[in-house]
């Protein structure tokens, strides 16, 4: 059994979602594209988004990681700026948004409204009141390897509905199977049900 990553860095991985980084080429597998808070040159803003237009092919499947970080340098009246220009992207060319976010989950909640297509958030690691806050207001949520030896985190899992659920290896080094694996005991439930189910998730967001 195949299990799809939904978020990696990995150029070799053919099943999953490959995040390219700023200023790269796109490889031959699905990949998702943006600017990343961390990499937003103030004075390079034209140069970056126009980076990005012109790295947008037929194996796109979703726009980002972009989103809010308050720990980078870029101020965040621009990083809102990016993230919004991102937003209207993501809503031109019909494609799902990846999102990062550190410490600014609510700001990023009050951009949801604006998103047309489907909203992930990569690498969830947050508390159950965040997780439920993001579910409220349709989110999906991608959990990653702190799941492995996280007990808040496992707890918070257990009441996420398994239609909001994807699962990542991020730019860790482990197999994405070992996740599968650890859910599914989580859950109680079968691998092929959880694979299933996320595969089924996958459909629900590429068609909108």
């Amino acid at each position: 059994m195949d299990f799809f990553d939904f978020h990696h860095h990995k150029k070799n991985l053919s099943y999953g979602i490959y995040n390219l980084e700023l200023g790269n080429t796109p490889p031959d597998v699905p990949y998702s594209i943006g600017i990343h808070p961390k990499d937003i040159q103030t004075d390079q803003l034209e140069e970056q988004f126009s980076w990005l237009a012109s790295m947008i092919f037929p194996n796109c499947w979703a726009v980002g990681e972009c989103g809010l970080d308050g720990l980078v340098p870029a101020e965040m009246k621009i990083q809102e700026e990016v993230f919004l220009r991102q937003i209207h992207l993501s809503n031109e060319i019909k494609k799902p948004l990846i999102i990062h976010c550190v410490k600014k989950f609510y700001e990023v909640i009050s951009f949801r409204k604006k998103a047309e297509q489907a909203v992930i958030i990569h690498g969830f690691n947050k508390k159950q009141r965040i997780a439920e806050d993001l579910l409220e207001n349709n989110f999906y949520l991608s959990f990653g390897k702190a799941v492995l030896y996280n007990l808040s985190l496992q707890q918070t899992l257990k009441t996420v509905p398994l239609e909001k659920l994807f699962l990542e290896t991020d730019n860790e080094d482990f197999s994405i199977e070992i996740l599968y694996q650890k859910v599914s005991e989580i859950r109680d439930i079968s691998l092929k049900t959880l694979n299933e189910q996320i595969l089924e998730n996958l459909e629900k967001i590429k068609n909108g």
